[in-house]
């Protein structure tokens, strides 16, 4: 078993990316079981590099996808 270098595990990797962009487009269509099991996909490295660069730009991801699963979206296109 090899160990993930650090380039690896400080980038989210595509298929996190499209788990995560399903997840939040489930919560605004109301769709909660569809958006928990895209969540339970992301594998640990990733949903901690997605947290990361959540953050970066001044949120936090439970933040994002409370607002998502709530109906806000501005927080998914503000820039």
């Amino acid at each position: 078993m090899s160990e993930p270098n650090a380039a690896t595990s400080e980038r989210p990797t595509l298929m996190a990316v499209g788990d995560l962009r399903d997840a939040l487009a489930a919560l605004e269509r109301g769709k909660v079981s569809v958006a928990v099991a895209a969540l339970m996909a992301i594998d640990e490295d990733s949903w901690r590099a997605l947290e990361r660069r959540v953050a970066a730009v001044g949120g936090d991801l439970r933040g994002l996808l409370l607002a998502a699963a709530d109906g806000n979206t501005s927080l998914l296109t503000a820039g």
